[in-house]
């Protein structure tokens, strides 16, 4: 009966697992997307306001403004590009507006509307010029490349990017969804000790978050896996 018992346990951890693995690998992308949206706008709102009355700064975030309502509506191909009428793209933002803070906020935009349109390797460019030091944009950003890279395929790459990421902003908004994705990945990967200590840093150290409601199965499966 004991043994029947762990038997039973054993396999009700992994179907957990598989359900709730289904449904993040569905939204995946909308849950980071969301994220990162929200960071990024929010940043950009914090610009806007400190940098409006710098004449080139104003024109730039004139002209970012249209493409932020594309981007919230999930537009991306519309933001990124310019509607053929009077918006022009966040590329052109880039590239007209250079060295600029909303050129920085649009480099950052253009990246995510690439992760969302499946380019990723032009997207991880994208992001990778975006320049920033805050606390939970930066590591958003960076978290962003680490799903791109996990979409190319480039499992090391991505951990790498997502446990930095999770560490560097040391939040509960992002941290535990980076180390959830991590954590996965090396399950993925058969580096069971590595998805344990994500799991366990989760529980640990973000354990008022909506993803450490269910981490003791994850942490169950990563030390069952480990044996």
């Amino acid at each position: 009966m004991a043994v029947e018992k762990k038997q039973n346990e054993a396999l009700n951890v992994e179907e957990a697992l598989t359900q709730s693995e289904a449904f993040l690998l569905k939204n995946k992308k909308s849950i980071i997307g969301a994220i990162v949206a929200i960071i990024v706008v929010a940043a950009g709102i914090v610009m806007y306001k400190n940098l409006y009355a710098e004449p080139r700064e104003e024109k730039a975030q004139a002209a970012l403004f249209k493409g932020q309502e594309y981007f919230e509506a999930d537009l991306y191909d519309l933001a990124l590009n310019g509607d053929s009428v009077s918006y022009k793209g966040f590329k052109y933002v880039i590239d007209e507006f250079s060295g600029t803070d909303a050129a920085n906020l649009a480099q950052a935009y253009s990246g995510i509307c690439l992760y969302h349109l499946g380019k990723y390797e032009e997207a991880v460019k994208a992001l990778d010029k975006f320049s920033g030091k805050d606390q939970l944009v930066a590591p958003a950003i960076q978290g962003a490349m680490g799903n791109c890279y996990a979409e190319m395929g480039q499992l090391d790459k991505a951990t790498s990017l997502l446990v930095k990421a999770a560490k560097a902003a040391d939040s509960n908004a992002v941290s535990p969804i980076f180390l959830m994705q991590a954590g996965k990945i090396y399950l993925k990967q058969g580096k069971y000790a590595e998805a344990l200590d994500a799991f366990t840093t989760v529980k640990e150290n973000y354990f008022r978050s909506y993803q450490a409601m269910d981490i003791d199965k994850y942490i169950e499966l990563a030390k069952q896996s480990k044996k």
